[in-house]
């Protein structure tokens, strides 16, 4: 069974950047898309980035658009999520997910493995 590990998280300033890692399992990791999903401290789970199985095609949440960059090595079958420019309202526990299907989307319901997440706190 495929499983996802979340790396690279911590407590930074803000105008910090940080690296997000996600280290997949299974055979089928290349042919699905990949995202990142964060939930801040009494929100729900919002969507932040997603990149698709092959070609890069990417999509990002308003929020983040600018400032975060996600891609993907799949012969090593592990994504990123590059934060650059990190502000407190990113703090929140970040998970990596892995799509049904090969096409970035931003809905929860359409990635069906989930990570266990990693923290970022942006903070003075």
């Amino acid at each position: 069974q495929a499983q996802l590990s979340e790396s690279g998280g911590g407590l930074v300033q803000p105008g910090d950047s940080l690296r997000l890692s996600c280290a997949g399992s299974g055979r089928s990791f290349a042919t699905k898309a990949m995202g990142w999903f964060r939930q801040a401290p009494g929100k729900e789970r919002e969507f932040v980035a997603a990149i698709s199985a092959v070609e890069g095609r990417t999509d990002y949440a308003e929020s983040v658009k600018g400032r975060f960059t996600v891609s993907r090595i799949n012969n090593k079958n592990t994504v990123y999520l590059q934060m650059d420019n990190l502000k407190p309202e990113d703090t929140a526990v970040y998970y990596c997910a892995r799509n049904r299907g090969p096409l970035p989307t931003m809905t929860e319901s359409d990635f069906v493995t989930w990570g266990r997440g990693t923290q970022v706190t942006v903070s003075t």
